[in-house]
């Protein structure tokens, strides 16, 4: 590799009083990172990019985030602001319609259970990057609908540090955010049954196409891509579109002050929930979406009912589907704070996690935090998150019986269940603190810094 130093680094220097030159200490001023994400608070990869953000400056990193939207008074929070001259006006509407456009003969329309797809255009183009505050690296997250990748990708890769953490596929698929398994993001995208018009030469394929040739022209030293999960990690390197760039491992962190077991009859007190019930709770941003397993959850519970005369379910997120189940069913809508999250945690007696495709899920993590056993498909990384037997049960994909039994072996023993809970907690501090996460990533800020060019691939 041929290389040249960075020498984006700003220093400043302590003399000795006598300025003497040779006593000059250097000492360099904190690390200048920008989350680059669509939201702050707005669904799970939203929330695991602010409390990274978080993480960073209680660790005496200069960190922000730029979003387009925002839910927080946090003053380290940039929002993007469209610029309001003509010519600029113009210019976003006509990328607005013309992503409308393309995006309506293929895309089904808005329905709970459909998974979001996502063009890899954006109406803003080259705008927001005027905007950016000042930075050493940038650290992409989720951007749909913000980031348009091929005004953004293309300025951006002379001279700069880019790190993407990656929280779903969508980066490298034809534009779904989980392929549900049909492997197409592997050759080219075509066909895409995600689609309500699939063809030789969809949308996807068209998508697939552009983001493959914008990153082969990107500099391989110039993006480091990160991915809170092995499963995913495996998914980037067998990418054509990204297994060009270095793949780094960093698990989610989350504060584990916010999340610890709290006394659980007054936690259920709180919510009205029975002393004496057996509690399953499921959490999801979109509870009725097909890969987050609401119906296998049911088919399974339907399952063990009988067993279980007490069993209550509670769940937490948007859209409450309707419970087709003669058991009580608690939904307690979307939960922002953490403090009252870490409550409702603490009331259930198991988490249930029956997605059929996941990253790595901040609720299994929020939970093993508050002391919660986690029942699961192993699939994607919640294997990364549950020891089977220690921290939870694991069952294969989509085994709706072995899904039910997990549960009730949890249910039907509270020594057991007692043994779980304090693994839970203890694997949750020393793998999962939001501490832990900020020092890798900022090891590995430093050391992408610190490591010289390489030329532009042919």
């Amino acid at each position: 590799m041929i290389t040249t130093p960075h020498t984006s680094r700003r220093s400043f220097y302590f003399q000795h009083p006598d300025h003497e030159v040779e006593d000059a200490v250097r000492k360099p001023l904190p690390l200048r990172v920008v989350h680059l994400s669509t939201y702050d608070l707005i669904g799970g990869a939203a929330r695991a990019a602010y409390r990274l953000h978080s993480g960073l400056r209680q660790a005496g990193v200069e960190s922000s985030m730029f979003v387009r939207e925002t839910g927080n008074t946090d003053r380290s929070i940039v929002r993007y602001q469209p610029t309001n001259a003509f010519l600029g006006r113009v210019e976003r509407r006509v990328r607005r319609e013309y992503i409308q456009r393309t995006l309506r003969p293929s895309v089904h329309p808005t329905g709970n259970h459909f998974e979001p797809f996502r063009i890899d255009r954006s109406e803003y183009g080259s705008d927001l990057i005027s905007q950016l505050p000042a930075h050493d690296v940038v650290n992409l997250h989720w951007v749909a609908d913000f980031v348009d990748y091929g005004s953004f990708f293309g300025p951006m890769s002379t001279g700069k540090r880019l790190v993407w953490t990656l929280h779903d596929m969508n980066a490298f698929t034809g534009g779904c955010h989980y392929d549900l398994g049909c492997g197409r993001y592997l050759t080219q995208c075509t066909q895409c049954p995600q689609l309500r018009s699939p063809g030789e030469h969809d949308l996807s394929n068209q998508i697939w196409e552009r983001k493959k040739a914008l990153f082969n022209r990107l500099p391989i030293d110039r993006l480091h891509v990160v991915t809170p999960s092995i499963w995913l990690a495996n998914e980037v390197k067998k990418s054509p579109i990204l297994n060009r760039f270095h793949v780094s491992v960093i698990p989610y962190g989350i504060d584990l002050s916010d999340f610890a077991p709290r006394d659980k009859r007054s936690a259920r007190e709180v919510f009205g929930i029975p002393h004496q019930a057996k509690v399953v709770l499921f959490v999801a941003d979109g509870l009725p979406l097909i890969r987050k397993g609401f119906d296998r959850l049911i088919e399974a519970l339907r399952q063990i009912k009988a067993r279980v005369p007490a069993l209550c379910l509670v769940g937490v997120g948007h859209n409450s589907p309707a419970l087709d189940l003669q058991i009580p069913y608690l939904n307690l809508g979307h939960i922002h704070n953490d403090r009252l999250l870490s409550n409702i945690y603490s009331a259930a007696d198991v988490v249930v996690i029956p997605s059929s495709q996941d990253n790595l899920p901040n609720t299994v993590l929020e939970s093993m935090a508050c002391g919660t056993p986690v029942v699961g498909f192993a699939v994607g990384g919640i294997p990364d998150m549950i020891q089977h037997g220690r921290t939870g049960l694991l069952v294969p994909p989509s085994d709706t019986t072995a899904f039910g039994a997990a549960i009730w072996e949890v249910l039907k023993n509270s020594e057991r269940q007692a043994v779980l809970s304090a693994h839970c907690r203890q694997t949750a501090v020393q793998r999962f603190s939001l501490q832990r996460q900020a020092s890798q990533y900022n090891e590995l800020y430093t050391k992408l810094l610190s490591a010289p060019s390489q030329p532009r691939a042919l």
